[in-house]
């Protein structure tokens, strides 16, 4: 069995936490798979930065487990504006 440091099994609970919130929302489940595939990358040595991302995931997590939160809505970059010319 493999044994996760204390920062690890930080992540992995609010992994947990957060997939149990997104459940009754709609779109939120992939939102949160795709979320922590994005940042699993991040080197283990980069406490600061898992520390800062753990923090505003947790925010994350209080805005999605709120009864008015009704899905997940994200806003992604046109880049079609920059090669009109706008």
């Amino acid at each position: 069995m493999v044994r996760h440091s204390r920062l690890q099994q930080q992540v992995l609970a609010l992994y947990h936490q957060c997939l149990r919130a997104a459940r009754t929302k709609p779109g939120a489940t992939d939102y949160v798979r795709s979320e922590f595939r994005r940042n699993a990358d991040i080197n283990k040595t980069e406490v600061m930065r898992i520390e800062q991302l753990l923090r505003k995931g947790q925010r994350q997590l209080d805005s999605l487990q709120k009864p008015t939160t009704t899905g997940v809505g994200v806003f992604q970059k046109d880049d079609s504006d920059e090669s009109r010319g706008a």
